[in-house]
């Protein structure tokens, strides 16, 4: 019955229980299913879901034991623009992974074994905005151009993973980035990161928990804040100079020596010998007059 109270065509009733049941059907298994949204929160699913609809936008597959992404499963998603992946196992070998969801905006890859990202690993998310890539201990390295392509990307937190050393170029070079997580990370404060350090101090770029951004080496440098290690840094890497300085500038010194040596020795042999030959042209000259 209608709200008017008069009965519903059959036809009408048929096509909606039809659609119904077609919603359930196109739901992955264990998981729910909203407009446009699929959810598999908590479900301990140990791979990445089937017969998810392909007009999903957003996807939320947090907190299962997931350890693997199919590209080619992914790339069927192709309007997708959010994806979340935190707390599961993915780790290895992420490269080409989102290659066929060029439009995804968010994606949460916290929580989970990532071991290294390329630049082969988010090059394709060309829309990307937000990034979270946190509490990833196996994390170790991030190549200088892993984002070159990301150039819409607003938000990247890499805290508390297993980084030493973040390259300059690969956040300066960043148009749009206005948050950067680096908090919890076992920074190596050497004179090879104090470029990174200059552009942490003067970018207009916000650090959450910048009170927890400090040096975990060396030893002299432990737990201080970037900016006091800067002024540290400054004064160590530009003015000192390291045993290896000394023997290079040793052995620069010994070649402009003997190079000028040999070549005052070259041009007096050749004064010499020049000479001699002139004063032999001229006793053969006087001979001839003779």
């Amino acid at each position: 019955m209608s709200p008017s109270g008069t009965p519903r065509p059959l036809s009408l009733v048929f096509l909606l229980g039809m659609g119904m049941a077609s919603e359930r059907i196109n739901c992955p298994s264990r998981c729910s299913c909203q407009y446009l949204e699929v959810n598999c929160t908590g479900q301990q699913l140990q791979e990445f879901p089937a017969a998810i609809p392909l007009d999903t936008r957003q996807l939320i597959l947090a907190a299962n034991n997931i350890s693997y992404l199919p590209a080619v499963e992914l790339s069927f998603l192709a309007d997708l623009v959010y994806l979340d992946c935190r707390k599961n196992f993915l780790g290895d070998d992420l490269d080409f992974t989102f290659i066929g969801v060029a439009k995804l905006v968010y994606l949460d890859l916290s929580f989970n074994n990532l071991t290294q990202v390329t630049f082969s690993t988010f090059s394709y998310l060309l829309s990307l905005v937000m990034l979270k890539i946190s509490d990833n201990p196996n994390l170790v390295a991030i190549e200088k151009d892993a984002f070159a392509n990301n150039t819409w990307l607003r938000h990247l937190d890499v805290s508390r993973t297993g980084l030493t050393f973040l390259d300059t170029s690969t956040v300066q070079d960043l148009p749009n980035l206005r948050l950067l997580g680096l908090s919890g990370n076992l920074w190596h404060c050497n004179c090879s990161f104090l470029d990174f350090i200059t552009w942490m101090t003067g970018s207009n770029v916000h650090f959450p928990d910048a009170d927890s951004i400090t040096c975990y080496t060396p030893e002299g440098l432990r737990a201080l804040k970037m900016p006091a290690v800067e002024a540290q840094l400054h004064s160590t890497c530009l003015t000192q100079l390291y045993k290896q300085d000394y023997v290079f500038l040793c052995l620069v010194g010994f070649c402009i020596f003997f190079a000028g040596t040999m070549a005052a020795w070259l041009a007096g042999v050749c004064a010499v010998i020049y000479k001699v030959h002139t004063s032999k042209g001229e006793e053969e000259e006087e001979e001839e007059e003779d």
